[in-house]
């Protein structure tokens, strides 16, 4: 697994979505859930294939639930896509590695 993917919790959040100089893809996931299982691979080497250009990192969202509140997650995999520090795009949901990076750069290129 790639440690291109940061875990960020409650203190890391704020700072890492707004200093980064590039657009960032946020995972909230749970270890019970098997499409989280799924997609923790192709976040991985997304991570890796896109690295500089993009940042991806995970909330568990059992852990930090004040997080989850925050954003709306109601279901995992959810993840949030930031461009700026601003919130671009929401998807919710296992995909292909294919369509999950061409959402990513639809949400980016907005």
């Amino acid at each position: 697994m790639s440690s291109q993917v940061r875990a960020l919790n409650v203190t890391t959040f704020d700072e890492e979505i707004m200093t980064s100089p590039v657009p960032v893809v946020v995972e909230f996931w749970a270890e019970w859930c098997p499409p989280c299982k799924a997609m923790a691979p192709i976040l991985h080497a997304l991570a890796d294939e896109q690295e500089g250009r993009l940042r991806f990192v995970r909330i568990n969202a059992d852990e930090h639930p004040d997080l989850g509140r925050r954003f709306d997650v109601v279901s995992v995999p959810t993840f949030l896509v930031f461009t700026d520090g601003q919130l671009r795009q929401r998807l919710v949901g296992a995909r292909s590695q294919a369509q999950f990076l061409a959402e990513i750069e639809r949400a980016i290129s907005l």
